[in-house]
């Protein structure tokens, strides 16, 4: 094994062990490993929509309503990712909803309590997904399933996008002071391109939702950048739920 395959497999490895709860034996740990796990975060996107378009399937198979088969799809997607992603949401609205400083809002992103401006969005998000998977779910099952896919892939490249190098840290500690600046500008292209390459083959018509989706989540990394200096690992999270949101919603919209 070459020592670029050996890294893009450490990476593969930490990717799926980061940023799911599927249990991965992470052998190494260091930042060019860190590189290609952000790079290959898609790939974790792939591996969670066929999940949960299983869920979602066996749902609809047995006679469930559209509405609560996709309850149980996104309540699949929150326990296999740990809920990461959506505690990442609740610290940022709070601490951004804080309206203090930098450091303060900081200080209240790493509390372990939610707030209200955590609890609402929260709320919300998920709401907002359960309601979109169920009016594309009249669709039918696999658009269903694709339109999940096009939501995950969009959430996890923007977690690509957000690590490439001159998006810095905001503080020196934590996942997203190990991560930040770890992925190289033509490696999230390259990543990039092959995803919208599946896209356009697997549904033309969801590209526009990919692209939306991360385009909400670079208005937010934006704004974060702003107010806290950079990103955090809470960052990535909400990053990831917007975009995936983002994209859900735009997919429900064309369809409707």
């Amino acid at each position: 094994m070459t020592p670029v395959v050996r890294d893009a497999v450490d990476g593969a490895r930490m990717a799926v062990g980061t940023l799911t709860a599927i249990p991965v034996r992470v052998v190494r740990v260091d930042r060019v490993v860190a590189g290609w796990a952000m790079a290959l975060a898609p790939l974790v996107a792939v591996l969670l929509g066929g999940l949960c378009a299983v869920v979602l399937a066996a749902a609809l198979t047995v006679g469930l309503d559209p509405l609560l088969a996709s309850v149980l799809a996104v309540g699949a997607l929150a326990v296999l990712t740990r809920g990461l992603h959506l505690d990442g949401l609740a610290d940022v609205a709070d601490g951004l909803g804080s309206g203090r400083p930098p450091e303060g809002a900081l200080a209240v992103m790493r509390r372990s309590d939610i707030g209200p401006f955590g609890v609402v969005a929260l709320v919300m998000t998920v709401l907002v997904q359960v309601l979109a998977l169920a009016s594309v779910v009249e669709s039918g099952a696999l658009t269903a399933a694709l339109a999940l896919g096009t939501g995950l892939l969009s959430g996890r490249l923007t977690i690509t996008w957000a690590c490439v190098r001159g998006v810095p840290a905001a503080r020196s500690e934590g996942l997203g002071s190990f991560v930040a600046g770890s992925v190289a500008p033509w490696a999230a292209t390259l990543v990039s391109a092959a995803v919208v390459a599946g896209c356009l083959l697997a549904r033309p018509g969801f590209v526009p939702a990919l692209l939306l989706g991360l385009v909400a989540a670079a208005v937010l990394l934006c704004h974060t950048r702003r107010r806290l200096g950079g990103i955090t690992g809470d960052v990535l999270g909400a990053l990831t739920e917007t975009a995936t949101t983002t994209a859900l919603l735009v997919t429900a919209a064309s369809l409707s």
